[in-house]
């Protein structure tokens, strides 16, 4: 195979228990959304079910569909508004409603589906994203327990989600959780029952016990990566190795321009190895020059510009050949680059390089797991 990622399921499966285990007295919800953050969204989820999760999320309710459709049974919530809910209602699954309107148009959705609809209400605790303000939040809750009483809706979670709790000490940390505690108080007092209250993301979840509540939503941290300085902590193994193989090596003279605008040209003679990856596939341009490829036991830098389908390396007068493995990122045990290390290179964040790996590279997986 010329490309691909592979998924080590054993890692998520692990990564969860051990989650798990360091929030025990809380239950765990594995994130999937965004194709499982490129890992695939199915293999993930029945991974992370195995490891001990006992709820999943996803971005929008057609991922949901998709799980429900695939045979998974466990609580899936759908974490935003977009799209008519009628069908996620009618497997099953559990909404957000941020809004009266959305309120109106899940109750709406539930009548013809002819399902109760599971309802989380959403506080916007200082995100400034989706969820009702405060100002906004007793309406919803009014609302979703107007609703609640015609039998159309029953609310199940109450929730938000945190802004700066990657950044350990932030101020805003505790002034969100302040919040989201008044916002429970109010929605309780008015007689909402939630079966789940949750507010910690992975980097709550890992470094903000006080944060953990009924439920801890992972995302990152399942598949090993996080947003936290320095990455996820090393009991936490990344779950997929992108490689490839060389699919052309040829000599070349001192002198010689390599790729789009001679960006990079060889200093002395030198042997230059072809790989069947580029920026359509997710690999960022601004890795040129980088050492972020790890081939016979060393890290050599990606020549020149990188292309839509393809990369150049200079090997130097390593003796490389056409079909060589090569890899791009992977746990790092063997020397490889991680995708924390290519997003602290790059500037990003390594759920941008694990999302961004492109349809074309195909998913493997340990002892045939489905897609």
């Amino acid at each position: 195979m010329d490309r691909q990622a592979f998924v080590d399921l054993g890692a998520i499966t692990g990564n969860v228990a051990s989650l798990c285990e360091l929030v025990r007295g809380s239950q765990v919800m594995a994130v999937v959304k965004a194709d499982g953050y490129g890992h695939g969204m199915v293999p993930a989820a029945r991974a992370a079910l195995a490891g001990g999760a006992t709820w999943l999320g996803v971005a929008d309710l057609d991922e949901a569909v998709a799980l429900r459709r695939a045979g998974i049974t466990a609580p899936v919530l759908g974490l935003m508004t977009f799209g008519d809910p009628a069908e996620a209602i009618g497997h099953g699954v559990d909404v957000t409603a941020g809004s009266v309107a959305f309120v109106a148009k899940v109750e709406a959705a539930a009548g013809r589906s002819g399902v109760q609809a599971r309802l989380h209400l959403k506080a916007d605790t200082g995100l400034s994203r989706g969820g009702a303000t405060p100002a906004d939040w007793p309406g919803l809750v009014e609302a979703a327990l107007q609703a609640q009483a015609r039998g159309s809706v029953r609310v199940t979670g109450l929730w938000s989600h945190f802004a700066c709790a990657d950044i350990p000490g932030h101020p805003s940390i505790a002034a969100q959780l302040a919040v989201f505690a008044d916002a429970v108080a109010s929605a309780e007092k008015a007689d909402v029952t939630p079966e789940v209250r949750h507010i910690a993301n992975t980097a709550a979840g890992l470094t903000v016990p006080e944060s953990r509540l009924d439920l801890v939503r992972f995302g990152g941290a399942i598949y090993g990566l996080s947003t936290l300085p320095g990455g996820a902590p090393s009991w936490l193994r990344p779950a997929m190795t992108l490689r490839a193989r060389l699919a052309m090596v040829k000599r070349v003279p001192a002198g010689t321009g390599v790729s789009y605008g001679h960006r990079y040209v060889t200093s002395r003679e030198a042997t230059l190895g072809l790989v069947p990856l580029g920026y359509a596939d997710g690999v960022p341009r601004s890795a040129a020059g980088h050492p972020l490829i790890s081939a016979h036991g060393r890290r050599w830098p990606i020549a020149g510009t990188v292309c839509m389908d393809q990369l150049v390396v200079d090997f130097g007068d390593e003796p490389v050949a056409t079909g060589d493995e090569v890899v791009l990122f992977g746990p790092g045990e063997d020397g490889e680059p991680t995708a924390q290390e290519w997003g602290e290179r790059l500037g990003t964040i390594s759920y941008e390089i694990a999302t961004g790996i492109g349809s074309r590279v195909r998913r493997t997986y340990p002892d045939g797991a489905r897609r």
